[in-house]
C-alpha cells in the first residue's frame, strides 16, 4: 500500500450541469456566460467540448464566440445551480475512505492509500457518475503538482498517472507552458533565456532565473520543472481569500463622475459580502478595463481592518485615483481581501 495524490476534475463542468438540466442540449455546442445574450458585453464562463472545437473557450468575449459559432446555444450563468452540483460531487468523494481538499466548484485533491491507484480512481469516477450524472477526469501523482498536470492527459473522463518515474519521459520535451503555474507570458520570457522545454528549465541556473524573475519566483519555476510539489492533502475547509464584484458596461463610461459612481456602488455590494463573511477586509483592489480591452488592477492596504461600506467605498475611490485616466471604460471591479491570520495554516511537505 502506498500514499497517492489524486486530482479529480469535472469535465466541462458548467456546460455538463446545464445539459443535465436540459438533456436536449446533449451533443450540441453550448456556451455559458453573462446573461446568455451573445450580443452583450460579457465573457465565456465555459463552453462544451462541441463548442471548443470551434475555438470557443473560457474568457473569450461572448461577441467573439458568437462570431465563431452563431449556431451555439447561449445560456446565462447560474451560480446556485453549479454550487449545488459541486456539493453533490464533493459529498460522493467524501463517502470514500479518503481526505478531500476542495479546490473549487469543479476540482479537488484526494489523498488516498491504495495498492492500485488506477482502480481506485476509476471507482471514484463510477461513483460520481452514478450519483450525479457528471463525468470527471482523474490525475494520479506522488504529489499535487504531478496529479494536477496528469489530469490534462486524462481528459475527458480518463485516468492518467504521472510520477517521478515517468516525469521526464512525459514532460521533458514539452514546452514550459505545459507546467502548472507557468502561463504564456512567463513561457515567452523563459524562451528569451533559451529555455524552451521543461528539461531546459529543470537544468537552468537558479541564479539566472532569480536575476530575471526575482529571488523567489525564479528558482520556483525550476522547482516546478523538476516536478516537485506538496504531498499533503488537507481536509481543512477552504476559506475564501476575497470577495469581489465586477460590472461590464454595455455602453462605455466616458465621464470620470460616472466611473466613480459605479465604483462606489460596486464597493457597497462587496461590503455586503464582507459583512456576510463575518471577517473584516484588510485590502481593497480596483480593476479597470479600458477601451478597447486594456485591463489594469491596483490594490491598497487599509489603515485598519473594516467591514464598513463607506470606508471600503472611500478606499476604492483612492485606488481609482491611482489610475491614469483618459480612456473610456468598459468594465469595473472592486475586490476586498481578507487577512490570512484567522485561517489555520496547512502542513506542507514537498517532494520530487
Amino acid at each position: 500500500m502506498a500514499d497517492w495524490v489524486l486530482h479529480v476534475d469535472l469535465d466541462q463542468f458548467i456546460a455538463a450541469v446545464e445539459v443535465l438540466r436540459d438533456p436536449s442540449l446533449r451533443g450540441r455546442p453550448v456556451v455559458v456566460g453573462g446573461n446568455g445574450d451573445p450580443t452583450e458585453r460579457a465573457v465565456v464562463a465555459t463552453a462544451s467540448y462541441e463548442a471548443r472545437e470551434f475555438g470557443v473557450r473560457s474568457g473569450l468575449p461572448l461577441r467573439t464566440a458568437f462570431k465563431k459559432l452563431p449556431d451555439a446555444v447561449y445560456l446565462p450563468v447560474d451560480h446556485a445551480l453549479y454550487e449545488a452540483a459541486s456539493a453533490e460531487v464533493m459529498a460522493v468523494l467524501r463517502s470514500f475512505p479518503v481526505v478531500v481538499e476542495v479546490m473549487g466548484w469543479d476540482e479537488a485533491f484526494v489523498g488516498v492509500t491504495a495498492d492500485d491507484p488506477v482502480a481506485f480512481a476509476r471507482s471514484l469516477q463510477e461513483a460520481v457518475l452514478a450519483a450525479t450524472g457528471l463525468h470527471c477526469s482523474v490525475g494520479i501523482g506522488d504529489n499535487k503538482l504531478r496529479a494536477k498536470i496528469a489530469t490534462e492527459f486524462g481528459k475527458p473522463a480518463g485516468v492518467f498517472e504521472l510520477t517521478r518515474a515517468n516525469w521526464v519521459e512525459v514532460m521533458g520535451h514539452r514546452p514550459t507552458s505545459a507546467l502548472w503555474g507557468i502561463g504564456a507570458k512567463t513561457s515567452k520570457k523563459l524562451a528569451e533565456l533559451g529555455l524552451e522545454t521543461v528539461t531546459d528549465l529543470a537544468a537552468a541556473s537558479p541564479d539566472v532565473l532569480a536575476a530575471r524573475f526575482g529571488p523567489r519566483m525564479g528558482p520556483y519555476f525550476r522547482t516546478v520543472a523538476l516536478g516537485a510539489g506538496d504531498t499533503v492533502v488537507s481536509s481543512t475547509p477552504w476559506v475564501v481569500k476575497s470577495r469581489s464584484h465586477e460590472k461590464t458596461f454595455q455602453q462605455d463610461l466616458e465621464s470620470l463622475e460616472d466611473i466613480r459612481r459605479e465604483v462606489v456602488a460596486l464597493a457597497h455590494q462587496v461590503a455586503a459580502d464582507v459583512v456576510a463573511e463575518g471577517r473584516p477586509a484588510v485590502r481593497v483592489g480596483v480593476k479597470v478595463r479600458f477601451v478597447p480591452f486594456f485591463t489594469k488592477v491596483r490594490l491598497m492596504k487599509l489603515p485598519a481592518p473594516t467591514s464598513s461600506a463607506d470606508v471600503l467605498a472611500d478606499a476604492a475611490l483612492v485606488v481609482l485615483d491611482r489610475f491614469e485616466h483618459g480612456r473610456a471604460v468598459r468594465l469595473l471591479g472592486v475586490r476586498a481581501e481578507f487577512s490570512d491570520d484567522d485561517v489555520e495554516p496547512k502542513p506542507s511537505r514537498s517532494t520530487y
